[in-house]
């Protein structure tokens, strides 16, 4: 069965994108951590990232970097953390933080919803600048 973001990949479900190519998607968080908050995934499902081939992990990372460099450009922030879980969705996802203090990277404080037109905005705001 398809993970989520498989199916966000083939577009059976909607995501606001902020960068894609061949091999490689990034999309706002739908329950973010922050304000920006980016999922970068492979678009071949590997549920546990360290099964990825080396030279598909490397090129995940690389274009998890070009994403990051991007938000850091356009979100009011001191860095972009990264953070590696693997618990919550059964695909190798990397997730794109803005921080401003350590706990915004903290997964057991509260999820944000923002609206669709925020989303929007803010995956065009990332997409302008990659």
């Amino acid at each position: 069965m398809p993970s989520i973001f498989s199916n966000i990949v083939s577009g059976d479900m909607p995501a606001f994108k902020v960068a894609e190519n061949e091999t490689h998607l990034a999309f706002l968080d739908a329950f973010p951590l922050v304000y920006g908050h980016v999922l970068v995934i492979p678009k071949k499902e590997t549920d546990y990232i360290f099964d990825i081939a080396s030279d598909e992990y490397l090129e995940l990372f690389k274009f998890a970097q070009i994403v990051a460099k991007a938000m850091h450009k356009v979100i009011v922030c001191k860095r972009i953390g990264i953070a590696v879980v693997g618990l919550e969705v059964p695909h190798a996802h990397i997730h794109l933080v803005p921080l401003n203090n350590i706990s915004d990277i903290n997964f057991e404080r509260p999820k944000l919803k923002f609206s669709d037109e925020k989303m929007c905005e803010i995956a065009q705001k990332i997409r302008a600048v990659i």
